[in-house]
């Protein structure tokens, strides 16, 4: 516990625009790789995997805030809402990057791809559930909806993760053991809420 305290010690004095600062840092490299020719000989595609995948860890993060304070005492729970907002803005670069540059902004083969390969529908399917979390993650939000619709509403959080998590495993054609790691991560991740659920419900 007494590192537990250290964190959180040290977690008080970290301001929340420092997460949004460093959430920025990879794209800063991402921009700059691409201008120098340094994402090899498909850029767009390296783009778009590598804003696919750190949104994808960030949303993790996110999820880890709970378990971490339930389980070891760590309270990050002030950076969450960072967290979420850098991990969506990274996933609809993802989407951008994909619809602008890989697709030339041709809406009706986009939307082709969307409605006949399963990757793409889930991907999409994910990007759909964080935009209302995205838009609500203010203050002015909680008030307006109250704390437990708020909470309720944020529980779209699961289903993007599990959306992004499955679009991961599909996307790959030859099956190595990253997205199953990811696609594991989570679903390890929700199953810690099961209990503190159960608890609630019964109360």
């Amino acid at each position: 516990m007494a590192l537990a305290e250290a964190i959180n010690r040290g977690a008080r004095r970290l301001p929340t625009a420092a997460i949004y600062a460093a959430g920025m840092v990879p794209l800063a490299w991402l921009v700059w790789a691409a201008a120098t020719g340094g994402l090899g000989i498909d850029p767009v595609k390296e783009m778009e995997h590598r804003l696919g995948l750190w949104g994808l860890q960030l949303l993790i993060l996110g999820l880890c805030v709970t378990p971490l304070r339930r389980y070891a005492g760590v309270n990050l729970i002030r950076f969450r809402r960072a967290v979420g907002l850098v991990a969506f803005a990274y996933i609809l670069l993802h989407f951008l990057v994909w619809l602008v540059l890989d697709m030339g902004l041709l809406w009706q083969q986009a939307l082709a791809d969307i409605a006949k390969r399963p990757y793409v529908t889930v991907g999409m399917l994910g990007l759909v559930a964080l935009m209302p979390l995205a838009l609500t993650s203010n203050d002015w939000s909680v008030r307006r909806l109250g704390a437990a619709a708020w909470r309720r509403l944020h529980r779209l959080t699961y289903l993007a993760a599990l959306a992004g998590g499955v679009h991961y495993l599909w996307l790959v054609k030859a099956w190595p053991v990253e997205p199953f790691l990811y696609l594991g991560a989570i679903l390890a991740l929700l199953a810690l809420r099961l209990p503190a659920r159960r608890a609630a419900t019964a109360r």
